[in-house]
């Protein structure tokens, strides 16, 4: 019985460990919305989840992101997650994210509310993305907006991309077929 007990403990551990090694763990609450976005709902599928601002050097990439996330529909989802900690280049309501984003690129893809991605403040999500303890793959630093990370069907951490590396780089692409 004891033996029973300590090898189910064990096993019990290791589901934990497995499933915290995994971006699937994470929920996080839509842009200008009350409805939660659940990242276990894209189990099966690859997914990119990119820091985004309006106002930076690199916003253009809104329409290669969209590209992207048409192009793959189905074996990949884009996720957008706002952020104003690089020259406050993300200073809008959540409101004028969203209107912004689908006036001027056609976003259909998910974006989130607003998160820090370094510092005390941190995102639970980049504490993973950024964390070789947690992502298994290497420590990163997000140094700029557009920094991209993506994440294999499993929810395992495959890539990270700076911000100068674009949406439909072959880096990328090679990656998603």
């Amino acid at each position: 019985m004891k033996t029973l007990l300590i090898t189910l403990l064990s096993l019990t551990m290791l589901s934990s460990t497995v499933t915290n090694n995994s971006i699937h763990q994470f929920k996080i609450k839509l842009l200008d919305s009350d409805k939660v976005l659940d990242l276990s709902q894209y189990k099966g599928k690859k997914i990119l989840l990119v820091n985004v601002a309006s106002k930076c050097g690199y916003t253009s990439q809104y329409k290669d992101l969209q590209a992207l996330s048409e192009q793959y529909k189905g074996k990949l989802v884009v996720i957008g997650l706002p952020c104003n900690q690089f020259m406050g280049q993300e200073p809008g309501t959540e409101e004028e994210i969203g209107a912004f984003c689908q006036k001027n690129y056609g976003v259909t893809f998910p974006i989130t509310t607003k998160v820090d991605v370094k510092g005390k403040d941190q995102h639970p999500i980049y504490q993973f993305l950024t964390s070789k303890a947690s992502n298994q793959v290497g420590d990163f630093t997000v140094s700029w907006n557009f920094n991209k990370f993506l994440v294999d069907e499993n929810g395992k951490l495959i890539a990270h991309f700076a911000s100068s590396v674009k949406p439909l780089d072959s880096d990328i692409t090679k990656l998603l077929k």
